[in-house]
């Protein structure tokens, strides 16, 4: 039997990773030579189905010969390279990180991971002040680039907080829970949707996620595919089902069952994962390891279960 190369085989990289040799393909970034070695590293604005951006700075480790902190999601191992994960330096750079965005933003609904990355390095936002007062409605979204504002008082930190913008029966944006880690950018762009309907507005604290021109979602290119919702890590983008469970007290994940099938409305083949809660389907998302989906679905497939619940004619 002739054996048959589907790709060209990669010559592998030996890089140290705290202390020990591993082997890794060319190309390969230091986060993967991590997780394929079992080493936690933390992770916000990173995910297998998007391209790295480096923006949060949560996964840096330290390269020897490196003037600073490198981002492992995006920094290619490279032969020799001797690498740290837990040296003092890098644990309160992670630290200080996700203190910087605790104090800013809610975080309370991110994964369990990020649950445990907190508690692990011991963060204390409340270092940093109390949170200022919360913006008004429309207040961030009216800032524009080249502005300078008072400092805040020194006992009070920069917040990110403002009403829930509730423009659509699709999805919820509640922008006090955005960390700014550019996922829903990319996934509306060219990662996924190539709908560009938002995009990061704004410079330093004043940057935030935006529509053309602040309009609201049904005035934007939105094509409610929610691509957005099923990368954004905090719970600043949400299924409007799931937002109302929450908001009345329903919400319960340990009632709810995941079931994989496949869309009914085309031929594409999309895998979805129903989410269920007293027998009612409450939202749809796609499991990233698909090689149709990749965690991305459209409009459709990810709000058009309503019609499961209507059975009796009307």
């Amino acid at each position: 039997m002739t054996a048959v190369f589907l790709e060209t085989p990669k010559r592998l990289v030996d890089v140290e990773i705290d202390g020990k040799a591993v082997r890794v393909p060319e190309g390969a970034t230091l986060l993967e030579a991590c997780r394929a070695e079992g080493i936690d590293t933390p992770t916000l604005c990173y995910l297998e189905n998007l391209t790295p951006v480096n923006v949060c700075r949560v996964c840096v480790v330290e390269v020897e010969g490196s003037r600073t902190l490198v981002p492992a999601c995006s920094r290619k191992a490279e032969p020799g390279m001797k690498v740290h994960t837990d040296s003092d330096r890098v644990k309160t750079s992670r630290k200080m990180v996700l203190e910087f965005l605790a104090s800013s933003a809610d975080i309370s609904l991110a994964s369990a991971d990020v649950q445990r990355w907190v508690a692990d390095y011991a963060v204390d936002p409340s270092r940093y002040g109390t949170p200022a007062a919360d913006h008004e409605a429309g207040e961030r979204d009216a800032t524009r680039p080249g502005e300078h504002h008072a400092v805040v008082s020194g006992d009070s930190a920069a917040t990110v907080r403002q009403p829930v913008k509730y423009d659509n029966d699709s999805y919820v944006r509640d922008y006090s829970r955005c960390i700014l880690c550019y996922k829903c950018v990319e996934a509306c762009g060219e990662d996924a949707q190539n709908t560009f309907a938002i995009a990061v507005a704004g410079r330093g604290f004043d940057a935030r996620i935006s529509t053309e021109y602040d309009v609201t979602l049904p005035g934007s290119a939105c094509v409610y595919c929610g691509n957005c919702i099923g990368v954004c890590p905090t719970g600043a983008l949400m299924p409007a089902s799931e937002y109302n469970m929450r908001l009345e007290g329903t919400w319960d994940e340990s009632a709810q069952t995941v079931t994989t099938t496949i869309c009914p409305y085309c031929g594409v083949g999309c895998n979805l994962e129903l989410h269920v809660q007293d027998n009612t389907i409450i939202k749809v998302t796609s499991p990233m390891d698909h090689d149709v989906t990749h965690g991305h679905l459209c409009v459709k497939g990810r709000f058009g279960f309503e019609f499961v619940q209507r059975r009796a004619r009307e």
